[in-house]
This record gives C-alpha cells, structure tokens and sequence, in this order.
C-alpha cells in the first residue's frame, strides 16, 4: 500500500475495520476462532504465526478466513538466530537441573531453536505473497527491506512494535504503515529489537512521544484493557489501541482453565518481566516458572533456545501434576480482565470508548 496514497486516511481505514482496536496476536492463545470473532466484531482479529512453518501458517489463515471474510492480522518473529554457545548452555542447564530433578526427569541434554525467525524463512514470505493477508506485523525487528517490498506490493499493510523511539524511526523508515508502540505494560514478550537495550518505557510515555516524532499511525498496546483506556491512548495522539491480556478470558481463545483461574483470581495483580523463560524479555504471572528461574540465573542461551529448555521443565512438572511451571503471559492491566465472548467484547470496548 502506497504511504502516499492513504496518509489522508484513517489507521481504521487503512486496516479495513470498523473500529480502531487490534487484538494482540498472542502465540499459543490467540486462535482463529478468536481472531475470526474480533473481526467479524469490526475490529481487527489477529493470529501469531512465530511458532509456525509455512504449511501450518497457511493451515492457519485458511482456518481464520473459513470463519470471517474480514480482515485480519498475521503476525511474525524477526529475532536474530542465536548463536550457539555450549559454555551458556551448559551453564543454563545445570542452572536448571535441580527442577528437572525436582520431578525425576533427566535435563536436556542439547537446545534446539525451536522457533525460526522470519529473517530466515524464505517458505514464510512465499507463503504470504500467495496468501496475501490483508495485515501482516511484525516482532522483535523488521525483516529485509526487499521482503517489505515485496509484501508492501502485494497491497498488504504493514505493522511493526516498537518500543523506543529509535526502533519507531527504523520503522516508518523502513517504509511500513503504523507503528504499535509497546509500552513496558504489556503482557507477552516485549518488542525489542535488541534485548540488551530496553528502555522499559510506559505506554503513556512511548505513545504521547511517538505521535509527536512520527508521521505514520501509533498503535497504542500496553495495560489497555477497557474502552477509557483506549479513549485516553487516541486522546495523547494514538489512532489505534492494541489489547492482549484483554481478549485472554475470552471463550475463543485457547487459555487453560488454570489460566483462567489465575487471571481472575488475586494472582493477577502480579507480573513481572523475565528473560529467564524464553531468552527474550516477557511479562507474565508470577510463578514458580519465574520466581525459581530467575533466581540466580546465569546469563540465558538466548531466543528459542532459552525455550526449549522451559518448555522441557514444564512437560516434567506437568507429568506429576505440578501446573506452577506454566507460562502465563499477562500485562499489568491483567487485574482488570473480563470474561466474555470476542463479540461481546469489541462491543464493550466501542461502546466505553464512545
């Protein structure tokens, strides 16, 4: 889509939608169902694909688009490739080996990066270009700019994180439509291109600064859970808000009961950001998985591989019947949390925003 062409209209044009509000894409919660119900709502659903191959990314939009004829959002991982390190790694997995033995299972032996990076998968882009979503966005970078181009002439609009003002500017320089500015609220993992240069700034902050600085649409995301909130982010220059942990306890989802429990219990009060479950900095719900590996960790082996490792530990607790290992993403609006279907929801949010 030509910047030039439709700088004149609105972000909610741009996207094809009814009502300026995106559901987060949320790996391993969000599903098509939930994101059919947001579009069919007349917001934008959206589907996270980073844990996906190419088939099953394309088995997930045909499901998504089996459910709504509107559009919605695809989203991406553009994390550097770790590189392997077997001082880290060992050095991680004894870390870890008391909680495997916890649940007398053996600890890993090797990590394998069990996420590829879009930056790496050229079956992805391929698959995008015959697809053709009507949004695609995307985390923690920006792919190559011959790949942007090519998904941009495909009349696919373009979103991407940021959560500074530097990586906003590699953005709208990169050619893109809008910007979600990330505030350090969110839940889920955080943005950053780099996870080494996290400035940790609030949604507040990052959106009022951005809209100032930019010429392209902001996105707010970040403790966003209600219709006020959403009318305080377009008020400070937004033209659109982000919502995750508001969409969790949603039927369409594919949450736990478990999940659920914590969400709306005394528990949601507290998050906290770690790099100590995936490698890459992300807020959830404190547990043992946080609490335990955070303790003394040596430096992490990095994105997948960190993961890998995590999800090894929660299999075994899981074994036993130990549910404190899970991974329960949630931004500090979690408290805040309401369960009712997507349709509901959107129609929630539009009518406090109004």
């Amino acid at each position: 889509m030509d910047l030039r062409a439709t700088h004149h209209l609105t972000l909610a044009q741009q996207l094809g939608v009814q009502h300026p509000i995106i559901q987060a894409p949320m790996v391993g919660v969000s599903t098509p169902a939930l994101a059919a119900a947001v579009s069919n709502a007349g917001a934008l659903g959206s589907i996270g694909l980073g844990a996906c191959n190419a088939e099953q990314a394309r088995a997930m939009i045909a499901q998504t688009r089996a459910l709504t004829g509107k559009p919605f959002n695809v989203n991406l991982f553009c994390h550097r490739k770790p590189e392997p390190d077997p001082a880290v790694q060992a050095a991680w997995l004894q870390h870890m080996q008391p909680l495997f033995a916890e649940f007398e299972a053996p600890v890993p032996n090797t990590l394998r990066e069990i996420y590829v990076s879009f930056l790496d998968d050229p079956a992805m882009l391929d698959m995008l270009l015959q697809e053709r979503p009507a949004v695609v966005s995307f985390h923690f970078g920006l792919p190559k700019p011959a790949w942007i181009d090519a998904l941009k002439a495909a009349g696919i609009v373009l979103l991407a994180t940021a959560t500074d003002a530097r990586e906003a500017r590699l953005i709208e320089a990169a050619g893109l439509d809008a910007i979600v500015a990330q505030g350090v609220e969110a839940g889920g993992h955080r943005g950053v291109f780099e996870p080494q240069q996290d400035e940790m700034t609030g949604t507040l902050a990052l959106v009022r600064t951005l809209s100032q600085q930019r010429s392209i649409p902001i996105i707010a995301a970040g403790g966003i859970m209600d219709g006020q909130s959403i009318r305080a982010m377009l008020t400070l220059g937004a033209q659109g808000a982000q919502l995750g942990t508001a969409f969790i306890l949603c039927p369409e989802s594919s949450a736990n009961a478990q999940y659920r429990a914590n969400l709306q219990g005394p528990d949601a009060g507290h998050t906290r950001i770690s790099s100590a479950i995936s490698g890459r900095p992300a807020r959830g719900l404190v547990n043992r998985l946080i609490t335990d590996l955070d303790a003394g960790a040596p430096l992490n082996p990095a994105y997948p591989l960190t993961y890998d490792a995590t999800k090894a530990l929660q299999a075994a607790a899981s074994a036993k019947g130990n549910h404190d290992f899970a991974v329960q993403w949630a931004g500090q609006g979690a408290p805040l949390a309401r369960a009712m279907s997507a349709r509901e929801l959107v129609q929630t949010l539009v009518n406090e925003m109004n």
